[in-house]
């Protein structure tokens, strides 16, 4: 293909690839539909790329002169391996879409073809989403997992909806109006497919709650029930995807500081569950999340107690200081500050000298870590020295350091 000289007019200007459906812009410019659908509507430019003229709408107008006369060269040029192009589907009218939830609401056996149709448009391109969104899909979606989120035996069209409402990539203000919308019940309905929906529709609920609740009112994330956690650490247990498991230990990292959120999240086996991902957590961010999540929950009695419950509870956070970044060491510091400000006993500090947290907090005083970090560290050390100074768990190198 390399020796093929393709006609420059036949470029995308955005890509510089062959153009499979031209379209023109208002400005008189013909583009690739895909690239200047996501120059347009993902990349959120308002601009021609190649005039700078800003665009006074974003309608594309097919260029059948130009696809036709590429279709021409693909084939002239078959013998060279060149594939010719098929002929774009029409895209998909606002009427249509209209027409289809029309049906879907008058015939309710209609609603899986429906959603399996809206499914198939919206995968088409970035374009074909703003139009069902235009013409009242989100609402459709989420008045359909609304009304199945009663009866356990009625997840299917949940399912299809919830894959269909977030790969409609909804922007902030569109989820805010969801969750401040009582008609709609949208956390709830979410929170039914996160129990009772297959794997990748509770990762999908997983990632909608987050975003929910990122712009949720203080009410809302007080409000919420320890169900909800006994639930996001079953998304963590069962490690249904890396996106999802991301998403949910960044959602507990926002809901915990909130009201009674770290003892309903100790209720919900919070502790026990993200010590255990912690133990085979190797990539860096995850450890970091995981971290902050247990320093928010050692910020009260309970949660404390279940991580000293936990045999590798202590020792799996000391391996972690000075191992990930300086924002994993930082909270593994504060966790043991913690621990040893308001939960520390003979038993407590003597397993902390045993697993090594004593000596990795003189190690800390000797390396390049935050102020705030070295400070917590001799602060732990001079609380317990009595106890720790002169034990021979203890590496005499890092004894000098001891304050």
């Amino acid at each position: 293909m390399d020796e093929i000289e393709i006609p420059a007019h036949f470029l995308c200007p955005i890509s510089l690839q062959l153009m499979r459906d031209p379209v023109t812009v208002c400005t008189g410019i013909t583009y690739d539909r895909e690239n200047i659908e996501r120059w347009l509507f993902s990349c959120k430019n308002n601009t021609c790329p190649v005039t700078k003229q800003c665009l006074l709408n974003h309608d594309l107008t097919p260029n059948h002169t130009l696809r036709r006369l590429i279709q021409s060269w693909c084939t002239l040029n078959a013998s060279l391996g060149v594939e010719r192009i098929p002929t774009p589907k029409s895209p998909i009218d606002r009427t249509q879409i209209v027409k289809l939830l029309t049906e879907a609401k008058r015939f309710p056996e209609k609603q899986l073809k429906c959603l399996t149709r809206l499914r198939s448009i919206a995968f088409e391109g970035q374009r074909n989403k703003t139009c069902l969104e235009s013409a009242g899909v989100i609402e459709f979606l989420v008045s359909t997992m609304k009304n199945n989120n009663t009866q356990e035996d009625s997840t299917v069209l949940s399912e299809a909806a919830i894959e269909v409402l977030f790969h409609l990539n909804l922007s902030e203000a569109r989820v805010k109006a969801l969750i401040n919308n009582e008609e709609f019940h949208f956390i709830e309905s979410l929170f039914h497919v996160l129990r009772l929906g297959n794997y990748q529709s509770r990762a999908f609920a997983t990632m909608l709650l987050r975003s929910a609740f990122e712009v949720a009112d203080p009410i809302q994330l007080i409000s919420v029930k320890t169900a909800l956690f006994v639930e996001i650490m079953r998304v963590l247990r069962d490690q249904i995807s890396q996106q999802a498991s991301k998403a949910a230990l960044k959602l507990i990292v926002e809901l915990f500081p909130w009201g009674r959120n770290r003892i309903k999240g100790v209720e919900g086996g919070a502790v026990l569950v993200l010590v255990e991902l912690l133990l085979g957590a190797s990539e860096r961010r995850t450890c970091e999340l995981i971290l902050i999540a247990l320093d928010q929950l050692c910020g009260c009695a309970e949660g404390r107690a279940e991580l000293l419950n936990h045999g590798a509870g202590v020792a799996i956070v000391s391996k972690k200081i000075l191992r990930v970044s300086h924002v994993a060491s930082d909270r593994g510091v504060r966790i043991l500050a913690s621990i040893c400000r308001y939960s520390a006993n003979a038993r407590v500090l003597h397993e902390m000298l045993q697993v090594g947290a004593v000596s990795k907090l003189c190690l800390v005083l000797q390396v390049n870590c935050s102020l705030k970090t070295k400070e917590r560290a001799k602060e732990i050390l001079q609380l317990h020295s009595v106890v720790w100074k002169n034990s021979p768990c203890i590496p005499v190198p890092l004894l000098s350091s001891y304050p």
